[in-house]
C-alpha cells in the first residue's frame, strides 16, 4: 500500500517524534514512520481527524506544513539541523552540494526561496547552527576549540572566533568564563 507523507514544522527532536507519535496513537492515525520533519501515513485522515491533529500539534508547539514553499523550507531546515547538530563531524563537501544532493533541487532555487520566506540568507541559518555547535560544545568542555574548529570545519581558531564574536557580540573564550563564573555564583549560593 503506498503511503502519504506530512510535513510538520519545529519537529527538531527525538522529544518531538515520541510527541506526534503519541498524538497519531491518540487520533487512531495509522502511520508507519515518523521522522524528524514528517510522518508517513498509510491512508490520508478525514478532514476531522486532520484538523484534530492540526490543533494537537498546536498545542505542544508544532504546526502542520500545507504549501509546498513551507514544506520546502522545513526540510532544507531538518537537513541543516542534521548535519550540524546529529553528525560527527560535517561534511567535506560545499553545503550548497550538500543540499543540493540531500533535496534534489538546484541550490539557487532552495536559496532564493530559503531568503524569501525567512529573511536570511541559507548561509547565515547555518553560521548561527554553527555558533550554537560551538556554544553547546564549549559548555561541555569536552573540546578545546583548535578541535572545535576542526569538528565544525572552519578554516582556523580565529575564523571560528571571528564569526563566534559576530553573532553572539562575545569572544569563545569570555563566553567559557562567564559559564564558569554563573557555575561558581550557584555553587556559592
Amino acid at each position: 500500500m503506498a503511503t502519504q507523507k506530512i510535513y510538520i514544522k519545529y519537529m527538531l527532536s527525538l522529544r518531538c517524534v515520541l510527541m506526534v507519535k503519541e498524538e497519531l496513537k491518540k487520533l487512531d492515525i495509522p502511520f508507519t514512520n515518523v521522522i524528524i520533519g514528517e510522518v508517513e501515513i498509510l491512508k490520508y485522515p478525514s478532514d476531522e481527524k486532520m484538523e484534530a491533529f492540526r490543533l494537537s500539534l498546536k498545542n505542544i508547539g508544532l504546526e502542520l506544513l500545507d504549501d509546498k514553499k513551507s514544506v520546502l523550507i522545513e526540510k532544507i531546515k531538518n537537513e541543516i539541523h542534521k548535519m550540524i547538530h546529529e553528525s560527527e563531524s560535517l561534511p567535506k563537501v560545499n553545503f550548497s552540494d550538500f543540499l543540493n544532493e540531500k533535496l534534489g533541487y538546484d541550490y539557487t532555487y532552495l536559496s532564493n526561496i530559503f531568503s524569501e520566506v525567512q529573511a536570511i540568507t541559507i548561509q547565515q541559518f547555518i553560521i548561527y547552527h554553527k555558533i550554537e555547535k560551538v556554544k553547546e560544545l564549549l559548555l561541555y568542555n569536552e573540546l578545546n576549540l583548535t578541535e572545535i574548529s576542526y569538528k565544525l570545519d572552519y578554516s582556523s581558531v580565529s575564523h571560528l572566533s571571528n564569526q563566534f564574536k559576530k553573532v553572539t557580540g562575545l569572544t569563545p573564550s569570555f563566553f567559557k568564563q562567564m559559564r564558569e563564573l554563573r557555575k561558581k555564583k550557584l555553587a556559592n549560593a
